[in-house]
């Protein structure tokens, strides 16, 4: 159990350095939200229109998928900025 345990740190630790690191930060800022939509969000599952979701329930959707599909601070922001102002 142990060793389950350390893997599954080392592998967070990795992966936030990973989601942090210098170049995935000049990678993001050169792109659009709607860009970034569709890169990230189509990874998993069909993405939904902007339209489906009020500001408040995209505010909702941002929180969980943030971590869900670990987004940088930069990217959610970009994503759900343009969602919120294409509903």
């Amino acid at each position: 159990m142990k060793t389950i345990t350390a893997i599954a740190i080392i592998g967070l630790i990795g992966l936030a350095s990973v989601s942090c690191s210098p170049e995935r930060a000049a990678l993001v800022e050169g792109k659009p939200g709607v860009q970034l939509w569709g890169e990230n969000c189509m990874r998993c599952h069909n993405t939904p229109s902007p339209a489906d979701f009020n500001d408040t329930e995209w505010s909702t959707v941002e929180m969980h998928m943030r971590v869900r599909a670990n987004l940088t601070a930069k990217e959610s922001e970009k994503i759900f900025e343009f969602l919120r102002s294409a509903n």
